[in-house]
């Protein structure tokens, strides 16, 4: 009978047009997990992320991979006579036509080759349900043409592979550890009949497959027993999971692995980024009991720009894993007076020597008084700019900006790429000195990062093939002078004592900073060759108990930069030409007398007392938009509205509505008319000074 067969398939066969067979090697490269691979800068594996929501497939697995076990399951119960047989099984195909005539489908004459056509060959799957007898000898004739150009164990390896298991697990890999949690070289006996009997019958309810299972375990070469099946079995009764092996980078991994590539190499390095998640962990294990369970961390190479370390969010006990701290916008608190400082020096406004009033201030705005405090509440008088801002004093950053004007200080932070500062400047008012803008992690590290390269900002970069663009935002001798503020213990100790997290046993260049309400917590900081920036909150926007950016986020910072400079010194850079250093001595003793740099030109031609710096004048009240109401309750001739201005000044004068109405710049008291005025403040040469409107009704 099978020999009529072979005659009757011999002498059909010329009806059906053979496929194109592809080799086995071409099967194995266009294979795609479902998980796409990232890479560290080394090309180690650091994260995988699946991309493909069609199907569960994992790495390809080699035949010496795959447990024997299984090999001898799927064999028993797929195909007994595989070895012996060259892609149609002759001597099954008379059985399988009588339970086919008796309706009886339990089981077909489809050898393993068969079986893997549809896989590998285009148009082989059955254009109905069931395969008609033009499809089936098809079918049967690239059987025995694939097995002429195929080895057994390539076949096999093939079918393994490619085979669906149950649901979206397809290949044996993504089958073994999804639903046993193995490799699958680790397969039992009992694991792998239950994998060979879902091959079958790959959505039938698990009792069943564990009776099916049982039922072949006879044919096993090694006995397996009932009992070894069941306990096997427990774990088809829970839905599957797979973990990945590595999970390093999830955010990163989210960022990178979208664009359709199966591996894509980072510029992250992947022992760091580990020593960066251990301790991100670690330190906010430590500081749980003060309300902070999220923290995130950026290392960046100052020469090159690349991304080394990326932890968007390492906290253990954190309800909000999924949110990348490194690109989340958080409050700025403290971090941005470097730039501003930095732009008042450059404007040669002020010098690190300029003395600074740290005392009360209250600014008149449209929406009221803005009343500035310092971080301890203690006000200390007059203070040198390199002590403000070293040691983070707010009210003279206050005083800076005033000087400075909201306009530029808004415009140099938008020339460091600070996206989320949209809004026109009146918008964040002067609260901008103290940080009240939204910022994100990684546009604060690549600020500081043009501080370490001089005054020289270009794009970080997250691959190594990205190409990016650099430009000057501060001239190189303002950025020297502010990197030798920030790198200045003795300096820091107003704050924060001698010894504090901030100081290293290598050079480096340091900022903290606190938003309001203790809600984000900031260490950014430099040294000769990296820029580390770290972040502690809550994504939940809760406030933090006593967390002060000196005890969230520096420890973590120090531990990291300790790890990097190990074995790499790290020194001071060097004075650029447009810098000269003389010694200082401050009246009144307000500071001692010391040796400071100045911008060529700016610099005393002998040893001076510093003088305190004021801002340029301005209105102080009203303030643009003030809308003045008249009391009919007071008499008209003790109704008055005071003119006031910052500095008060006798070579300034009132000027209202085109007409002078005082001698000198003095407070004045004006007596209210209705209607829309201007008020301006000018000069001896009838220069505007400063100018706005108001409104009296």
């Amino acid at each position: 009978l099978a020999t009529g067969l072979l005659s009757l398939y011999l002498f059909l066969s010329y009806l059906t047009v053979l496929p194109y067979l592809p080799s086995f090697q071409e099967i194995k490269e266009r294979y795609r997990q479902s998980e796409a691979v990232l890479l560290d800068r080394r090309g180690e594996v650091i994260q995988e992320m699946r991309v493909d929501a069609r199907g569960r497939r994992l790495a390809w697995s080699s035949l010496h991979e795959i447990s024997p076990a299984l090999v001898r399951a799927v064999l028993v119960v797929e195909d007994r006579r595989f070895a012996r047989h060259h892609g149609v099984d002759w001597l099954a195909l008379p059985p399988a036509m009588m339970r086919s005539l008796s309706s009886d489908r339990r089981r077909g004459a489809s050898t393993i080759t068969m079986q893997l056509l549809p896989f590998v060959v285009e148009g082989m799957r059955p254009e109905r349900g069931r395969r008609s007898w033009q499809e089936k000898l098809r079918q049967m004739r690239a059987a025995l043409a694939l097995e002429d150009g195929w080895t057994k164990e390539q076949i096999l390896e093939a079918y393994l592979n490619l085979v669906s298991f149950r649901g979206e697990l397809q290949g044996i890999a993504a089958a073994s550890e999804g639903i046993f949690g193995k490799a699958p070289s680790g397969l039992t006996d009992a694991e792998s009949l239950l994998l060979a009997s879902l091959i079958t019958s790959p959505n039938a309810a698990a009792p069943d497959l564990i009776r099916r299972a049982s039922l072949f375990a006879e044919a096993m070469e090694r006995k397996v027993s009932v009992a070894e099946i069941e306990r096997a079995g427990e774990a088809l009764f829970v839905p599957y999971r797979i973990t990945p092996p590595v999970s390093l980078a999830p955010h990163l991994a989210s960022l990178l692995l979208r664009g359709g590539a199966q591996t894509v190499r980072s510029t992250l390095d992947g022992r760091l980024q580990r020593f960066v998640l251990d301790s991100l962990s670690h330190h906010l294990s430590q500081i749980r009991d003060r309300r902070a369970q999220d923290g995130a961390v950026l290392v960046a190479d100052n020469r090159s720009g690349d991304i080394l370390a990326y932890a968007g969010n390492g906290g253990v006990f954190s309800s909000a894993l999924h949110v990348d701290g490194v690109r989340a916008l958080r409050q700025a608190g403290s971090t941005l007076k470097p730039f501003l400082y930095g732009l008042a020096i450059e404007k040669g406004y002020l010098t690190p020597a300029s003395v600074l009033d740290d005392s009360p201030l209250s600014i008149a705005t449209p929406s009221g008084l803005y009343v500035p405090q310092d971080y301890d509440r203690v006000f200390r008088g007059q203070v040198s700019l390199r002590t403000a801002l070293s040691s983070s004093i707010n009210v003279p950053a206050v005083r800076t900006l005033l000087l400075v004007g909201e306009r530029p200080f808004v415009q140099r932070l938008r020339n460091l790429e600070f996206e989320g500062i949209t809004e026109e400047p009146e918008f964040y008012g002067f609260s901008l000195a103290l940080g009240s803008a939204d910022v994100r992690l990684m546009e604060l590290v690549n600020a500081y990062r043009s501080l370490a390269n001089r005054g020289v900002w270009s794009g970080l970069r997250l691959r190594p093939e990205e190409k990016t663009k650099s430009r000057r935002v501060f001239s190189e001798a303002a950025v020297f002078i502010i990197s030798a503020i920030l790198s200045d213990r003795e300096a820091r100790s107003t704050t924060f004592g001698l010894e504090n997290p901030l100081s290293t046993r290598f050079w480096s260049a340091v900022k903290t900073g606190t938003s309001k309400d203790m809600r984000d917590n900031w260490c950014i900081g430099y040294s000769e060759r990296y820029t580390v920036g770290v972040w502690v909150g809550n994504f939940n926007g809760e406030p933090m108990q006593d967390v002060s950016g000196v005890t969230g986020a520096a420890p973590l910072w120090l531990d990291i930069m300790n790890h990097l400079h190990k074995e790499i010194p790290s020194r001071p850079p060097l004075p650029p030409s447009g810098v000269v250093k003389k010694e200082v001595v401050f009246s009144e003793g307000i500071e001692p007398e010391r040796e400071e740099w100045f911008l060529k030109g700016t610099e005393p031609e002998r040893i001076v007392q510093a003088e305190s710096v004021h801002t340029k004048p301005r209105i102080a009240y009203p303030v643009e938009g003030t809308v003045i109401s008249l009391d009919p309750e007071i008499p008209e001739d003790l109704q008055a509205v005071l003119f006031r201005s910052r500095p008060a000044s006798a070579d300034l004068q009132w000027v209202l509505d085109g007409e002078r109405v005082s001698p000198s710049g003095e407070p004045f008291l004006w007596k209210p008319t209705e209607g829309r005025h201007t008020l301006s403040l000018v000069d001896r040469g009838s220069r505007v000074v400063d100018s706005l409107e108001f409104l009296v009704r």
